[in-house]
């Protein structure tokens, strides 16, 4: 334990010598946590909406005013010709053409029935396949509405009315969507960088072979780099809870020690990565290169911007070896739905064999000798 206590002394004194590390450490994830929540937001808003009005009716401007209406749209073309609008979409200024033909009104009030057209701009295809929908949904309650003026009987209800609540984010907040999750990346991505970066710094600077020669046993030496990022990135998670609570307003309903004893081993597997990494590599760069690739893959597959519902077979088992994923899972369901211990104990026991295994390889594959 005593060579255990010196080699933390040494571990934590070059930390603080070195400002770029705790800029890294410290600076940087406040930054990222406190832009990226705001910026990052799965609800798509300022959608290029030509109109092209054959009509030019009260009801033609009743449905235009309900579109703008909406906060979803952006009126940038009002004309009575579609090869008037049609070139706004060729230069990306319109994402969404909607046409009313000419009659609109009358067919509606004599006929009963009554088409529109709507072009779509489907180069940004999640723009274009959620603006679609919203519009569809805009016009389907004005039609209600129009049908309720038409026909004041066609307001009676069914037999069966269907309501809706959703559970544990009511309000659909993003903020409680996305918060955890991008916690959760930061938290592994400045514990698995810096921890690749540290035995390959050794190395450039030559102090890995004074080590080398000393009786320090490996196991110990691989301590002494875990434990001081292991504690810093605790500092890290405990700060992006408190900007949570502040700045965001998220309130876990679940313990928070179950949190804290779960991020205590989930630092350990991500820890152990990159210090299995850096026992590969000889240059700081190829550390970095050999984790910007797990980090990246990891990112784009843990279930933060893409359901990992939604993803293929082959996908989906592969995210089994994702570390983010429980991260994230464990972090919306205490967060949001207020889980007990007992009920992250399959993610908890997923993370902890990946610890051990990646820690033991971590140990067994540094050397002592060159």
């Amino acid at each position: 334990m005593s060579t255990l206590k010196i080699l933390l002394q040494k571990e934590f004194k070059q930390i603080f010598r070195n400002k770029t590390i705790l800029a890294i450490s410290i600076v940087a994830p406040i930054m990222q946590f406190l832009i990226l929540p705001l910026a990052a937001n799965y609800e798509i808003k300022n959608i290029n909406l030509a109109v092209v009005d054959h009509d030019h009716t009260a009801y033609s401007r009743q449905l235009i005013s309900k579109i703008t209406g909406s906060g979803y749209f952006r009126l940038v073309s009002y004309t009575d010709a579609f090869q008037k609008a049609y070139p706004l979409v060729e230069r990306d200024e319109a994402d969404l053409i909607l046409e009313i033909p000419a009659g609109f009104e009358k067919n509606l009030v004599k006929e009963n029935s009554q088409k529109l057209f709507i072009a779509i701009n489907a180069i940004n295809g999640t723009k274009a396949n959620v603006g679609g929908n919203y519009l569809g949904q805009i016009i389907a309650d004005f039609n209600q509405g129009i049908r309720l003026e038409l026909l004041p009987g066609a307001d009676e209800p069914g037999g069966i009315t269907i309501t809706s609540t959703n559970w544990f984010n009511p309000s659909l907040n993003f903020d409680l969507f996305l918060v955890p999750g991008i916690l959760a990346l930061l938290v592994t991505m400045i514990g698995g960088y810096l921890s690749a970066l540290n035995i390959v710094k050794e190395k450039e600077v030559g102090t890995i072979e004074q080590i080398n020669v000393t009786p320090i046993k490996k196991r110990d030496f691989i301590l002494g780099k875990l434990v001081p990022f292991w504690i810093l990135a605790n500092v890290v998670f405990t700060m992006g809870l408190l900007l949570s609570y502040f700045v965001y307003g998220i309130v876990p309903q679940g313990n928070i020690l179950v949190l804290y004893a779960f991020i205590a081993v989930y630092m350990f597997a991500v820890l152990g990565l990159g210090l299995l990494v850096s026992t590969f590599c000889q240059t700081q760069q190829q550390a970095m290169l050999i984790m910007f690739f797990f980090v990246m893959v990891f990112v784009l597959m843990g279930g933060l911007f893409t359901p990992i519902d939604s993803m293929p077979q082959w996908a989906k088992w592969i995210t089994y070896i994702n570390p983010i994923r429980y991260m994230i899972e464990v972090m919306r369901m205490v967060i949001l739905k207020g889980s007990g211990f007992k009920d992250i104990l399959p993610q908890l026991g997923i993370i902890a064999l990946m610890a051990i295994v990646l820690n033991t390889l971590a140990v067994f594959n540094y050397r002592k000798t060159t």
